[in-house]
C-alpha cells in the first residue's frame, strides 16, 4: 500500500508539471503559430499552424528596419553590460576585502538601490539629464541601464568574491604584484561564473526593455528592437497587425535566444568549475 500511495503521489505530480508546461508553452505556440500566417489571415489565433508563409516576417523586418534598429539594442546592450561588469567588479573588489564599517555601509547602500525601482523617479531623473543638456541618442539610456543594473551585480560579485581564497592574493603580492594586477591577473579570471551570470540576467532585460529608450530616445533612427516593434500595436485609427506583430517578437527575442544558448552552455561549465575549485 505504501508502494502505491508513492506511484499515486507521482502520478499527481507528474500530471500537475505536464499542466504547468502547458500553460506556459501554449501562449509561445500561438504567437508562433500567427507569426508563420499572411497578415490579413485573422483566424482565431488558437487555431495552430493552419497556415505557413514568411510574410508577416518580412514585412516586420522591412517596416521596423530590422538592421538598423538591431545594431542600436547590439550597441546599447553590449556597451551597457561591458561598462556594469566592470563597474561592478572594482567596486565589491574593496567591500569584499576591506573589513571596516565604510565598506558594510556601501555594500548596504547597492543592496539599497534593489528597493527602489527607477520608474519610480523617472520624472526627476529626465528633468535632471535636461538641465545637463544630455542629448537624447541611443546612448542615454545606457546611463539608466548601467545605474540600475549596478546594485545586483554588486551584490552578486560581492557575495561570489568572499568565496575567492585571500592567499592567493598574498602569494602574489609577495611576487611583486600590484593591486591592479592581482585583481585583473589573479581575482578577476576567478569570478567568471558570477560574469557569466551577471551577463545573462542583466543583457536580457536591457534588450527587451523598451520603457528607458522610449524615454530617452527621441530620434527613430536611433531606436531599439522593442521600440520598433511597438508600432505593430496600432490605435484606434489604425488597429492592430497582430500576425506582423508576433513575426515581430519572434525576430526581437531571436537573438538574445541564440545568445541565451550559447551563454548557457558556459554558464553551467563555469559554475562546475567554481564548485570543484571550492
Amino acid at each position: 500500500m505504501r508502494k502505491e500511495g508513492i506511484k499515486s503521489g507521482k502520478v499527481i505530480l507528474y500530471f500537475l508539471l505536464i499542466v504547468f508546461c502547458a500553460l506556459t508553452i501554449s501562449p509561445l505556440l500561438i504567437v508562433l503559430s500567427s507569426s508563420l500566417r499572411v497578415p490579413e489571415n485573422m483566424q482565431s489565433p488558437l487555431i495552430l499552424f493552419n497556415q505557413f508563409s514568411l510574410q508577416s516576417y518580412i514585412e516586420a523586418f522591412q517596416k521596423m528596419n530590422f538592421p538598423t534598429e538591431f545594431l542600436n539594442s547590439l550597441v546599447t546592450t553590449t556597451g551597457s553590460i561591458i561598462l556594469v561588469v566592470l563597474l561592478a567588479t572594482m567596486a565589491a573588489y574593496p567591500i569584499s576585502r576591506i573589513k571596516s564599517r565604510l565598506s558594510k555601509g556601501l555594500y548596504y547602500f547597492f543592496i539599497a538601490g534593489l528597493i527602489i525601482p527607477a520608474q519610480m523617479v523617472i520624472v526627476p531623473i529626465a528633468q535632471t539629464f535636461g538641465n545637463m543638456n544630455i542629448p537624447n541618442t541611443r546612448f542615454t539610456p545606457m546611463i539608466m541601464f548601467i545605474t540600475c543594473s549596478l546594485p545586483f551585480s554588486t551584490f552578486l560579485y560581492a557575495g561570489f568574491m568572499k568565496s575567492v581564497p585571500v592567499e592567493i592574493e598574498e602569494s602574489a603580492y609577495l611576487d611583486g604584484a600590484n593591486l591592479w594586477m592581482r585583481f585583473s591577473k589573479i581575482v578577476f579570471p576567478l569570478l567568471k561564473p558570477a560574469t557569466i551570470s551577471v551577463v545573462i540576467t542583466q543583457a536580457m532585460w536591457i534588450w527587451n526593455d523598451y520603457f528607458f529608450p522610449m524615454v530617452f530616445v527621441s530620434k527613430s533612427a536611433q531606436y531599439s528592437l522593442p521600440i520598433g516593434m511597438i508600432q505593430f500595436m496600432g490605435d484606434r485609427e489604425n488597429p492592430a497587425q497582430w500576425n506582423i506583430l508576433f513575426a515581430s517578437c519572434i525576430l526581437c527575442a531571436l537573438p538574445m535566444i541564440i545568445a541565451f544558448a550559447v551563454l548557457q552552455k558556459q554558464f553551467i561549465n563555469g559554475i562546475a568549475a567554481g564548485a570543484v575549485k571550492g
